[in-house]
């Protein structure tokens, strides 16, 4: 993956309201932070700002089945065998070239350099891009991912779940707040060419963790796509989906426990379901420890048993889930380069997924 820094975008454009704040009765909703992957960008710049990310992707499949490669080599197997052979003025053969296909994915994702805590949504972070680079090289070994109903977790800008909607089928990217919902359809819409030719259905909608599933149906039976509300064959497709996604969502004692309380809902219902979830160990200095801890992350950890745990837990203990690390070294290593960063790269699902290999499978029971 590539990262190229781009320059502010029109808050007109994107309908991105700069000077907005989230007026959610939080104490650090005044608090700025930033994520180090924007540190190259303009320093005391406010508003959004727009940069690019490239990643190599497998080439998208036309209507038959077939990649533009097929195509390619179809088509120039079809001249030969019709053409007589000719030579060229020095006596040479004269040979039709084959075109490259790049299979290059360069999105453009519109965020903001810093944020208030109850917006990190409008950034984008180092997780985010680990994960990214673990999908990306599960499109290429593996069709795990073609054609499935995918829902992610604290989308943000929304860059994972529009990298995956080149071969998925449907993906809801989900997230709280206007603002940063607004900012996740804009970016949507700026690389919409990406799934164009699949023709992957993408909805962006409002999942309050804090709050019961399913989510609240909108009125209208089809609800428009500014309101971010679900309708009830959305909700029905998002139960289905066989494949969710959430990146560093774990950096709040009280998120994390919603977190877990909405993974026991929505896997509970529907069909079989795997998480992948890439989080970064924080450390801070606490006061009530006197020392520099990882409070979030322990958080995160005390959530998991090993299987022997959870088969000697009793019924009224249940669910819980089990983990296991993905292994980094499945992923080639000019992508490892972030992995460094990240302490796990899990994933949750359903007791069917508990051989699942070479991953962090956290397994509901």
């Amino acid at each position: 993956m590539e990262y190229e820094e781009g320059s502010p975008s029109s808050s007109e454009e994107t309908g991105m309201d700069p000077s907005s704040t989230p007026s959610n009765g939080s104490p650090y909703a005044d608090q700025q932070v930033m994520s180090e992957v924007h540190l190259g960008c303009p320093p005391h710049f406010s508003g959004p700002f727009i940069s690019h990310f490239t990643f190599p992707c497998p080439p998208a499949l036309d209507a038959e089945g077939r990649t533009h490669n097929d195509v390619v080599e179809g088509e120039i197997e079809e001249t030969l065998a019709c053409q007589m052979i000719s030579l060229d003025e020095d006596g040479d053969l004269v040979l039709t070239r084959r075109t490259k296909q790049s299979n290059i994915c360069r999105m453009t994702i519109q965020h903001s350099i810093t944020s208030s805590i109850p917006s990190v949504g409008l950034q984008v972070w180092r997780a985010e891009l680990v994960l990214a680079d673990f999908v990306v090289h599960s499109m290429f070994t593996s069709s795990d991912f073609d054609e499935i109903v995918a829902l992610e977790l604290g989308a943000g800008t929304g860059l994972l779940g529009i990298l995956l909607a080149r071969v998925a089928k449907t993906v809801f990217l989900t997230d709280h707040g206007e603002e940063v919902l607004k900012n996740c359809a804009a970016n949507v819409h700026l690389n919409s060419q990406i799934f164009k030719e699949h023709q992957t259905s993408v909805y962006v909608r409002e999942l309050d963790w804090l709050k019961s599933w399913p989510p609240t149906v909108g009125q209208d039976y089809f609800p428009s796509n500014e309101r971010h509300t679900w309708n009830p064959p959305e909700v029905e497709e998002a139960e289905g989906a066989s494949l969710l996604l959430a990146a560093d969502v774990i950096y709040s004692d009280d998120l994390t426990d919603a977190l877990f309380d909405k993974l026991q809902r929505l896997m509970s219902r529907g069909s079989r379901k795997v998480l992948y979830l890439a989080l970064e160990k924080r450390y801070n200095f606490s006061l009530n420890d006197l020392d520099v801890v990882a409070n979030g992350y322990s958080r995160f950890q005390s959530y998991l048993k090993d299987e022997a745990e959870c088969k000697s837990l009793e019924n009224g203990k249940l669910p819980c889930f089990v983990g296991k690390l993905i292994d980094h070294t499945e992923i080639p290593q000019k992508q490892q380069r972030r992995a460094v960063f990240v302490d796990a790269l899990p994933t949750i699902s359903d007791p069917s997924y508990l051989n699942s290999s070479n991953c962090m499978v956290l397994t509901v029971h």
